[in-house]
């Protein structure tokens, strides 16, 4: 498979062409009135990339142009059956299989130790901080989302799971501050000829 299908933002507007044939623009609104906008990073450029290469790939099809006012004509495309195809085998594969990824976080925590404990319960107060912040706001936006009854919630699943990870990260943090706070989580004393890690 081509690298438009491995594209996190390639599988989004496919799905989102499943339900009906639309425009870039009309793509890129509905990608954020979702909230899928906070799992695929979406730019005008990189939008209209995408659907030139899912177009050269014969994934989706141009369907129709429209014309409002003096507004440039836009390009309404439709999700053609190989591109369905491509889609569902795609999905399915991504998720039956789970596979390593590689967060900065998850790097730059490697490496707490150079922090010293106290540096290193400052910074893991102040992300525990952000991620209760960022949780309760994404709570709110999910609970707005299904409130209003316009979208399904199997539309918005991913926020669920992404409230899971944020709590699950949160959890996490918190019990490591705390495990360097009483001391079940010792330093290493610092030699004057090595740093700490």
């Amino acid at each position: 498979m081509t690298r438009s299908a491995d594209n996190p933002l390639g599988l989004a507007v496919m799905g989102l062409l499943m339900e009906r044939p639309m425009h870039p623009y009309e793509i890129s609104s509905v990608l954020r009135e979702r909230g899928k906008d906070a799992s695929v990073r979406v730019n005008r450029g990189s939008l209209y990339d995408v659907v030139a290469a899912l177009e050269q790939e014969g994934w989706i099809t141009p369907q129709a142009r429209l014309q409002e006012g003096k507004r440039p004509a836009r390009t309404v495309y439709a999700l053609t059956e190989t591109g369905r195809g491509v889609f569902v085998e795609r999905l399915d594969e991504q998720i039956r299989n789970p596979r390593r990824e590689f967060p900065v976080f998850l790097t730059a925590v490697a490496y707490l130790g150079a922090l010293g404990p106290e540096g290193a319960r400052a910074a893991l107060g102040e992300r525990a901080d952000r991620l209760r912040a960022a949780i309760a706001n994404d709570e709110r936006a999910l609970d707005d989302a299904l409130r209003s009854g316009q979208v399904p919630r199997l539309f918005v699943i991913e926020a669920d799971y992404a409230l899971h990870m944020a709590r699950g990260e949160l959890a996490w943090v918190e019990a490591t501050a705390e495990q360097i706070t009483n001391g079940a989580l010792p330093w290493p004393e610092r030699h004057d000829d090595e740093g700490e890690r």
